[in-house]
């Protein structure tokens, strides 16, 4: 039996939901994924995650996944900086 990627990131996702751990770290989850898959995915990810009391920390080269976040910080100059609200990318 073959998933797509879809069904392979929301296994993902129920596995890092049912652990114990209070942080999530997700590495470009909607990298592959077509945009209405991303945006299913990452709707997933934010409600789950309030429900949970999860944080979720999302790497991404996504501006539509980045804007999609309560606090978005940019690694720029090798610098890790928050970037604000009226900034948002």
């Amino acid at each position: 039996m073959k998933l797509s990627g879809g069904q392979q990131q929301r296994v993902a996702i129920a596995r890092a939901l049912a652990s114990h751990a209070p942080i999530i770290l997700a590495d470009e989850p909607t990298g592959n994924l077509d945009n209405s898959t991303a945006n299913e995915i990452i709707e997933i990810l934010k409600k789950m995650a309030k429900k949970r009391n999860k944080c979720v920390i999302v790497v991404t080269h996504s501006k539509e996944v980045a804007n999609s976040a309560d606090v978005i910080l940019e690694l720029k100059d090798k610098r890790l900086q928050v970037v604000e609200w009226e900034d948002k990318i």
